[in-house]
């Protein structure tokens, strides 16, 4: 458990990848199974222990800590678990930190173990007998979340190097496998052959696009290229093997129960690579729209009949059992088109070509999409295999210029990881009302853009310029003299009834800091509902 802890820690303090990489990589070597392959389960989000929720670990605080006292340190700190463990009590019996020296293993155990009656009690008495770094660490175990700056991808990086391997196996393998993965690290040790691919409808990790550089094109031959819409929905991947119907995230995470009216349309030999969108072929929604199926548990059948998802294909991996990654994007194109004229059109559908002679011409038609839901093209080189991850050459995005307005910070939020101590999440607004009767009305929220310094001289403004508090939110002096206005891009609009002003950014940040400009000569929201209109 101490090594456990110590890791996050160090995780957390380090900031860049190659960094959290190597720390990574050197706790799987060092550490025995099972604990490293619980590690590597609580980092991918495979870990669960169900009998603990967040709302316990609250009420076990304020039992042991005033609560006005815990509030400002909360407010403070801006991580409930690194809050909680900082704060509670520590024990005068001679007992503290003997938690910290069992096994990541035991520690689990007895957590997952626990009856939802139980687990308050089995938690607390873990965290009595634990040091700081250790509470930390197990209070980030029961809550699920841990927010160290780790994704799911970059453990498995880092469990590759250890072979050395290929992520892409990794990936290939993961949902064939449980935790604590001791097959997994044999095989990659030398100790044991490779785990077989006992699972049906495995995921195959997708690949990516390269953002198209400044004078990228003029090096490239439009002739060696085709050119397809790139729309805004979410990236998925359809599996169907040995009668299991699987609906993956471009990260690999299995959505299927989230989209049960999808899946159970699923019922062909073949993987497929796409864009799942909702409406239907003919009348696509908005990402808007397909924002109210995704996130959810579970899916009533009128969410189902408002919102019917489907997928538009791009691209085939696999066919009747026969892998196709390794042919051609021209004929895996071709043999894509044949398949997906076989199934079902409510439910799935062909991302259509873009016919052009050149990059002018093509440039003319990305700006200009014949559809509001199109945020670019994608090229795609017509020799280019099917090749896992982000290879440079095959595969280009290039998405519209976002657009940008000018708006006014209303509210400041603590940031978490190392942003704790800083006020790092800002709402903004625009103007609305008849002259002289101005107010700001919140449009979106943006946490990146910025830099280190940049986030300093906001940090130091918000402080200076706070007007209320709301327990870790801080509302800032935001009128027509006085106020700092943030030029913010983002990628589109959608309508949205759960915001005062009518409008929802998608993918908004912040480009510059506006100090040079009055408040009073932000943009009003009428701009941005011109946008809609359009």
């Amino acid at each position: 458990m101490k090594r456990f802890a110590e890791l996050l820690d160090r995780l957390v303090l380090t900031p860049s990848r190659n960094g959290k990489l190597r720390l990574l990589t050197d706790y799987f070597r060092v550490t025995e199974d099972p604990d490293r392959g619980l590690a590597l389960a609580a980092i991918t989000g495979d870990l669960s222990i169900a009998a603990i929720k967040p709302a316990m670990l609250r009420a076990l605080a304020a039992e042991r800590v005033d609560p006005v006292l815990f509030g400002y340190s909360y407010d403070y700190v801006g991580d409930l678990a690194e809050t909680v463990s900082l704060v509670w009590p520590a024990r005068h019996d001679g007992d503290t930190a003997s938690a910290s020296h069992m096994t990541l293993a035991e520690v689990i155990a007895k957590l997952q173990s626990a009856s939802r009656s139980d687990g308050p009690k089995v938690l607390a008495g873990l965290l009595d007998q634990s040091d700081i770094p250790a509470r930390f660490a197990i209070i980030k175990l029961v809550t699920g979340g841990l927010r160290i700056g780790v994704s799911a991808r970059l453990a498995k990086q880092a469990v590759a190097d250890l072979g050395p391997v290929d992520v892409a196996e990794i990936e290939e393998l993961w949902h064939g496998l449980e935790p604590p993965y001791t097959e997994l690290f044999a095989w990659l040790e030398g100790r044991a052959s490779k785990p077989e691919r006992a699972a049906f409808a495995l995921f195959r990790p997708v690949m990516l696009a390269n953002p198209v550089g400044d004078g990228e094109l003029e090096r490239l031959d439009p002739a060696d290229y085709a050119a397809e819409w790139k729309w805004d929905g979410i990236r998925v991947q359809v599996s169907f093997e040995g009668g299991v119907r699987r609906l993956y995230s471009r990260t690999g995470d299995d959505i299927s129960r989230a989209f049960p009216d999808l899946a159970g349309g699923i019922g062909f030999e073949a993987v497929l690579d796409g864009e799942l969108l909702v409406g239907s072929p003919a009348a696509t929604g908005t990402f808007s729209d397909l924002q109210q199926r995704l996130n959810r548990k579970t899916v009533s059948p009128k969410i189902m009949q408002n919102h019917p998802a489907f997928v538009r294909c791009y691209d085939l991996l696999q066919l009747d059992g026969e892998d196709v990654r390794a042919l051609p994007f021209r004929e895996r194109r071709a043999r894509l088109e044949d398949f997906v004229a076989t199934l079902d059109p409510a439910r799935f559908d062909l991302s259509p070509l873009v016919a052009f002679e050149d990059w002018k011409a093509l440039e003319g038609l990305r700006i200009a999409p014949p559809h509001p839901i199109i945020e670019g093209v994608m090229l795609k080189r017509w020799d280019s295999p099917y090749l896992a991850g982000r290879p440079k050459g095959p595969w280009f995005k290039w998405k519209r210029d976002p657009h940008t307005v000018d708006a006014v910070l209303m509210y400041a939020q603590r940031g978490h990881g190392k942003r704790s101590s800083f006020y790092s999440d800002y709402t903004f607004g625009v103007w609305t009302g008849a002259e002289g009767e101005e107010e700001l009305v919140p449009v979106g929220k943006a946490y990146f853009g910025f830099t280190d310094e940049e986030l300093r001289q906001i940090d130091k403004y918000v402080r200076d310029n706070t007007v209320e508090r709301f327990g870790p939110v801080r509302a800032v002096r935001a009128d027509r003299r006085n106020g700092l206005v943030l030029e913010v891009a983002f990628e589109g609009l959608n309508r949205s009834t759960r915001h005062k002003s009518g409008v929802a950014m998608r993918f908004p940040r912040i480009s510059r800091l506006r100090w040079d400009k009055p408040p009073a000569e932000a943009d009003r929201i009428e701009t941005l509902r011109e946008l809609l209109d359009r």
